[in-house]
């Protein structure tokens, strides 16, 4: 089984599961993202594009939390 494979939900189940299981893989994606722009934001080399990295970051909050409330995920899942 590839790494890809394995990363994507398995499709026992319903459509309705299946949905979900990558809603929340996609969420995840968001979440490290956001924690890499983080970790951006202080890396001295990248100072000249801080505000840059922090309206990116802005941005990928926002879209992380509009995700959540659109498919009822929370920080649990």
């Amino acid at each position: 089984m590839t790494e890809r494979e394995e990363e994507q939900p398995k499709r026992k189940g319903n459509a309705q599961t299946f949905r979900r299981g990558r809603a929340v893989l996609f969420m995840q994606q968001l979440e490290a993202k956001r924690e890499m722009i983080k970790r951006q934001i202080d890396m001295p080399e990248l100072q000249s594009i801080q505000t840059l990295l922090i309206g990116e970051l802005k941005t990928v909050e926002t879209v992380l939390e509009e995700f959540k409330v659109a498919f009822s995920l929370d920080e649990g899942e």
